[in-house]
């Protein structure tokens, strides 16, 4: 795994350093080691620093509406999209075209019903030139139980993809899950219906040969992702298990490939980016935070 591609993104980072009227630089601090880079800065400064057509996947959670007001103030929601969208014309630019971007999002209540945040969000990037390929849902296997008068508790949330172009990079093999039970029985007599393309009766043009799985032992998964989620926080206010940036990080990247995020909070992302033998580079505002994961690598590299 070779460092010397890291490293020209961070020389090309530093030749633009000082692009601020004030003179100052676009990060308040920065550590770099191995394949790892993390930066203390806003990420909306820190990204405009980093060559375009450089990142293979972009995964992050950003501070959902409302939430982390503590930590990183909270945005409203009616002013979510207007804050995100500088942030997202920065991804855009940096992406290369085969690379791809995971968003993990999720409407607040409010006022007793959803907000349309996330929805207007997306149509505004796909006017900056996203194209939304498709929506993964994360299902929380161990959500906490609650009431309310009007609703069921929350049990999943968004990961959203977006790409710049149309052919990016796939690695589907990487994720593939065993056939499962219900392949015992279901290919055991298969009719004769089984034995050809079977259309769809809708007419959308897709169809099925049940027959094309008698013998598999492995099958492609799904769009929903059934995981707990972090049960040890890490001092952090909103942590999602290493096996989501995982899953997304096999399916969208090989070794050596870049990966980016943005909101890196305590550091699943680049921890997982790492331990796959990617490249990987972190930004994050909170001073605790980068301390966390700086602390935390300087451990692990060792």
């Amino acid at each position: 795994m070779g460092f010397s591609p890291l490293i020209s993104i961070d020389r090309s980072i530093m030749k633009k350093s000082h692009i601020k009227e004030s003179g100052a630089k676009n990060w308040n601090d920065k550590f770099i080691k191995s394949n790892i880079i993390l930066y203390l800065g806003d990420s909306k400064n820190v990204l405009k620093n980093i060559p375009s057509n450089s990142i293979d996947l972009i995964f992050t959670s950003p501070p959902y509406a409302d939430r982390r007001i503590n930590t990183y103030g909270g945005i409203k929601p009616d002013k979510y999209v207007e804050w995100f969208l500088p942030i997202g014309e920065e991804l855009l630019r940096i992406l290369k075209p085969t690379g791809t971007f995971v968003l993990n999002i999720k409407e607040k209540v409010d006022s007793g019903e959803r907000h349309t945040y996330v929805i207007e969000l997306i149509l505004e990037m796909k006017k900056q030139g996203w194209l939304w390929t498709e929506e993964f849902i994360w299902h929380k296997k161990n959500s906490y139980p609650g009431k309310w008068p009007n609703r069921f508790r929350d049990a999943w949330e968004r990961l959203l993809q977006f790409n710049k172009t149309r052919k990016f990079n796939m690695y589907q093999e990487a994720v593939m899950v065993p056939m499962g039970e219900w392949a015992k029985t279901r290919l055991k007599n298969l009719s004769e219906t089984d034995k050809r393309r079977d259309n769809s009766k809708v007419g959308s043009g897709f169809g099925k040969k049940i027959e094309n799985w008698v013998g598999k032992e492995m099958a492609y998964p799904d769009n929903v992702l059934h995981m707990s989620t972090e049960c040890a926080n890490r001092n952090h206010s909103a942590v999602f298990p290493e096996k989501l940036p995982e899953w997304f990080i096999k399916l969208f990247t090989k070794s050596g490939d870049t990966v980016l995020d943005p909101f890196m909070g305590s550091g699943p992302t680049i921890r997982v980016a790492h331990r796959l033998g990617r490249k990987a580079i972190g930004v994050d505002i909170m001073e605790e935070y980068f301390n966390m994961v700086k602390n935390n690598l300087e451990t692990i590299l060792i």
